[in-house]
């Protein structure tokens, strides 16, 4: 019986030094989780139970069970590299269309700009983003980062807040009419640039002209000229529309009237804009089209204190076409693409997944585990949501490895196997014991 007492041990130190060793070869690999070798006794029982005095039949390897704490996260500055800080896993799709799940985050784009781990043989897992940027929680879809140029966008809006300076002297525009060539007949402009539907920039200037205690006149040109594409001066000439800015004893903007409505708001509206180009003086159409509402200056931020003319940068949605200049990722696993009309994008969404039991997760290789019926289905969802961690991004998981603890566990396996093996010797030294009785 010690024989197989003893076999029994030697059999359990040889796989505590295997889980011992595999841990130590894979102290270095990114989202490794370390193993522990968990070991039962051995007991003959009949139908009756044991007696009182039997004697254990050795040990049995019970389990091995994985540790899934967390590792050390270290900034590594790829640009795909991507750590989760607290709960969940990766999703990944293998080639054949199965579903992996992973705690490494060394990602890296292929040439068609999927998302894939290191090996270039499974793409992440995450929520589309529409063409407005937004996220679509709906199935699961391979993520990538498309290197296809951002659409220009027609401009339809102009925000910003400023102030006139209420001290400033009255122009009489009868004397000196509105003329954008002599400063002397407009107090204060300030400059905006529109997009059209082309991606095409033109300069807006909108002159202002202090007419009254508390009133002031407002000339938009666009492109040097009306908002039509006609000229202010030359052949064919057109004045520009005032719009009349009123304020009252306070400072504040009451009402804004642009001719031929008499009706007074805080919005300027330029609904007759067609983008053109002047070459030599002479304004043509140059294909592109503006917004279909026309622009909507607010002007509701607008104030006539005694402080000096100011502007705050005007914020206007248009915009021109723009390259992809970068990729920035994160807490909550949302891809923004940068691009170099100082616009951003998201452009998808990480899904990470999470278990109601992860030692029943099946290793699979290539620091991959795989859904088991043990491990029960898994729940996907945003990082962040519920118990899932959130997304470091430039930064991978270390292996949770602690070399010291297993350098410690390696001796006392191996005391552990020679001890089992001084037990075979002293049952074989025993037995020969015997035989020269007999």
């Amino acid at each position: 019986m010690s024989f197989n007492i003893g076999l029994s041990g030697l059999y359990a130190a040889n796989k505590q030094l295997d889980v011992t060793g595999n841990n130590i070869a894979n102290v270095a690999t990114t989202g490794f989780k370390s193993s522990r070798a968990e070991f039962s006794d051995i007991y003959a029982a009949s139908k009756l139970g044991t007696g009182q005095n039997s004697i254990g039949n050795g040990v049995n390897l019970a389990a091995v069970s994985q540790q899934f704490t967390q590792g050390d996260v270290n900034n590594t500055g790829g640009i795909l590299d991507m750590a989760i800080q607290g709960g969940g896993f990766f999703v990944q799709k293998g080639s054949d269309g199965s579903l992996e799940y992973t705690r490494s985050g060394a990602f890296r784009s292929d040439k068609d700009g999927y998302i894939t781990n290191n090996t270039g043989t499974s793409r992440l897992q995450g929520y589309a983003a529409d063409d407005n940027g937004k996220i679509v929680k709906g199935g699961l879809v391979d993520l990538q980062v498309s290197l296809s140029n951002l659409p220009p966008k027609a401009s339809s809006t102009v925000d910003s807040s400023s102030n006139l300076n209420s001290s400033e002297p009255v122009i009489d525009q009868v004397a000196k009419p509105f003329n954008p060539s002599d400063t002397s007949t407009f107090t204060t402009q300030y400059s905006t640039t529109l997009y059209d539907t082309q991606g095409n920039a033109h300069p807006m200037v909108q002159y202002l002209v202090k007419t009254g205690s508390n009133q002031w006149n407002s000339y938009t040109l666009i492109d040097g000229r009306n908002p039509n594409g006609t000229p202010i001066s030359g052949a064919g000439a057109v004045a520009p529309v005032a719009s009349t800015l009123t304020f009252d004893t306070s400072g504040k903007l009451t009402g804004v009237v642009t001719p031929p409505s008499a009706v007074s708001n805080t919005t300027l509206t330029i609904s007759n804009w067609a983008p053109g180009t002047v070459t030599n003086g002479v304004w043509a159409a140059n294909g592109a089209a503006a917004n279909t509402g026309g622009i909507a200056i607010n002007m509701a931020d607008i104030t006539q204190y005694n402080s000096a003319s100011y502007r705050n940068p005007p914020v206007t949605d248009g915009y021109a076409t723009g390259q992809i200049t970068g990729l920035k990722i994160d807490g909550s696993g949302v891809l923004f693409a940068t691009f170099s009309n100082q616009q951003s994008k998201a452009i998808g969404q990480i899904s990470l997944a999470s278990f109601n039991n992860e030692q029943g997760l099946q290793p699979a290789g290539g620091t991959t585990w795989k859904e088991t019926y043990a491990s029960g289905q898994p729940g996907y969802d945003a990082p962040q949501a519920g118990t899932l961690g959130s997304i470091v991004a430039n930064s991978l998981e270390n292996s949770n490895v602690n070399l010291t603890n297993e350098l410690v566990d390696l001796i006392k396996a191996q005391s552990n196997y020679q001890a089992n093996a001084k037990t075979i010797s002293t049952q074989s030294t025993i037995m020969q014991t015997i035989i020269q009785m007999t």
